[in-house]
């Protein structure tokens, strides 16, 4: 075998080792779990299998999900309403996301905590980005708007919880 052919092998070795590390990492998180939807259209089942009849698509990438069960590839999903489906694993991302909750808009301010500048207010239903969440606080971001935002206005994000 030439020096590059082995070196195009190694490297494709290297590259389908880190793949099966990854979602090896992935099937051995603890659920329960936040994470989002990631296709613009995901369907969920009755049970972890394509056999199993399809319960419900979603249509709306990064709605923000609790995982609460896993088997093999499949993710037992919550979603903000309740109701629960199993969701091929390649589905769910890892991003972190939110949707305000409650029946009011919520604040979005330039610093955590309720002296910040008032920037914008989300709408109940609006979903954003979460990031560095820490002490009852979030940076939530709607597409390029962003502020902080109380975590009990939130689904997806628990009031203790941190988040880089």
């Amino acid at each position: 075998m030439t020096m590059s052919r082995l070196a195009i092998l190694s490297a494709l070795v290297a590259t389908i080792g880190l793949d099966t590390a990854a979602g090896a990492a992935e099937a051995k998180r603890e659920p329960p779990y936040y994470a989002s939807i990631a296709p613009g259209r995901a369907r969920t089942r009755t049970g972890p299998a394509r056999a199993y009849p399809a319960s419900w698509l979603y249509q709306r990438a990064d709605l923000p999900v609790k995982v609460v069960a896993v088997y093999k590839e499949w993710r037992r999903i919550e979603d903000p309403d309740g109701a629960q489906g199993w969701m091929l694993g390649n589905m769910v991302s890892s991003t972190r996301t939110a949707i305000v909750r409650g029946s009011e808009p919520v604040e979005m301010r330039d610093a955590p905590g309720g002296s910040g500048k008032l920037l914008w207010r989300a709408a109940p239903g609006v979903v954003g980005r979460i990031s560095r969440c820490e002490a009852g606080w979030c940076r939530f971001d709607v597409k390029g708007q962003a502020g902080f935002v109380a975590v009990e206005g939130l689904w997806g994000v628990e009031p203790g919880e941190r988040v880089p």
